[in-house]
């Protein structure tokens, strides 16, 4: 009878966990409006309100900080007291921060509401991560990848309809109606949020032996005492700058290489589509040929292809291409961390830990957001920010090497 009782509740597990994955990457495809579509608020507000390049880049700025120095706190509290309570209170900080938008008339006023539903957008980002993180051990790689698929392709069901809508409407009733969407889907989901039993694995011999087991979990103090993720958050400081600063200034690089609009439209949808789809093919392809060896290939095509950009971008059809599979490899580094975090450290501090990891998203924020915008006022063009962001690319190519990027030892 207890037997028949374990199995049942074991097939209840493996049935939420598969509603779980469901449900985040819902959770994942409606905050990515936040990063992905922004490019097209920024320049309805320049268009409507005149403010510069750099003042409205700085906004995208405090989306990355906000949405990344809170996942360290928001990960201690799920990872000590469960996931829901936070999550819930994350889906109504997100959207009543584009409701908040919508009344704006000051640049201080914007990052203001923007910074408070983008403190939403990274709470779920790091819970909706460590579900993939916790649930799945037997395949983190293509686990976190689906989720975080959704994180990068989910405005291409949006782009197209807010696009639409900032042209016909102007910025403040695009705001307003998203963000009423975003509260009417996102509390609900937010109810199914919930961690696994204390040493959950996989029922099968098979996929438990393939569930990394470390011989002791690191606390997030042990973790920062590995060299080895001092590696991991240089490589991911500038690799995700490539993907945020076409998703923060998709449209004003578009008007300096002369794109024509229907190239463009079919941009909006191209480029998070590749976005996503990096993400699922890398995380799988991590599982099996392991997470360092794709960190090299990745990064080190994704510097290959700005260069490319560089040189070829001229042609509107070359610009998409090229663009596109930029895309194609850039959306990588937000499946393979979580997962190596986890396979490094253990799952049992996992939301902290790439919590503390994911701050590193601010660096990468500042350089797409500020910075970019700062070089494109002096310099008049975009090519000092992507000469440098290809750069650093091709340099955590090489540092991702095998000898170098490995697992700290799990002894004491």
């Amino acid at each position: 009878m207890e037997a028949n009782q374990t199995e049942e509740s074991l097939r209840q597990l493996y049935r939420f966990r598969r509603i779980l994955l469901f449900m985040a990457l819902l959770v994942m495809m409606i905050i990515s409006i936040y990063q992905y579509s922004w490019s097209l608020f920024a320049f309805a507000l320049a268009r409507e309100l005149k403010w510069n390049l750099a003042t409205i880049g700085l906004t995208f700025t405090v989306f990355a900080y906000c949405a990344t120095f809170i996942q360290p706190f928001s990960g201690y509290v799920a990872d000590s007291f469960g996931p829901r309570k936070v999550s819930i209170l994350a889906a109504v900080l997100t959207g009543l921060g584009f409701l908040l938008c919508s009344r704006a008339t000051t640049p201080l006023e914007l990052y203001v509401f923007y910074g408070l539903g983008s403190l939403g957008v990274g709470i779920l980002y790091g819970l909706s991560t460590a579900s993939a993180i916790k649930w799945f051990p037997e395949k983190r790689g293509f686990a976190t990848g689906l989720v975080v698929f959704g994180f990068g392709a989910g405005t291409a069901l949006f782009n197209w309809v807010l696009q639409k809508s900032l042209d016909l409407h102007g910025f403040r009733p695009t705001f307003f109606y998203m963000g009423f969407f975003m509260l009417a889907v996102l509390i609900p989901a937010a109810f199914f949020y919930k961690y696994p039993p204390a040493q959950w694995k996989p029922s099968s011999a098979a996929a438990a032996k393939k569930a990394p087991a470390p011989e002791r979990e690191f606390r997030p103090a042990e973790m920062l005492r590995t060299y080895q993720w001092f590696l991991i958050y240089f490589c991911f400081s500038f690799t995700v700058s490539i993907v945020l600063m076409f998703g923060a200034q998709m449209k004003m690089l578009a008007r300096e290489y002369l794109l024509p609009a229907n190239y463009f439209s079919v941009l909006l949808i191209l480029f998070p589509l590749g976005n996503g789809l990096s993400r699922v093919v890398a995380g799988a392809i991590s599982d099996r040929w392991g997470r360092e060896k794709t960190m090299m290939i990745f990064y080190g095509l994704l510097g290959l292809s700005i260069f490319a950009l560089l040189k070829f971008g001229d042609h509107p059809a070359t610009f998409v291409a090229i663009v596109f599979i930029a895309a194609l490899l850039g959306g990588s580094p937000f499946a393979l961390y979580p997962a190596t975090v986890g396979d490094y450290y253990g799952a049992r501090y996992s939301t902290v830990n790439y919590g503390i990891t994911y701050t590193a998203k601010a660096w990468a924020g500042f350089i797409s957001g500020w910075l970019s915008g700062y070089f494109v006022t002096q310099f008049g063009s975009y090519r000092v920010p992507l000469i440098l962001i290809a750069v650093c690319s091709l340099i955590a190519a090489i540092v991702s090497n095998p000898k170098w990027m490995k697992a700290p030892p799990k002894k004491q």
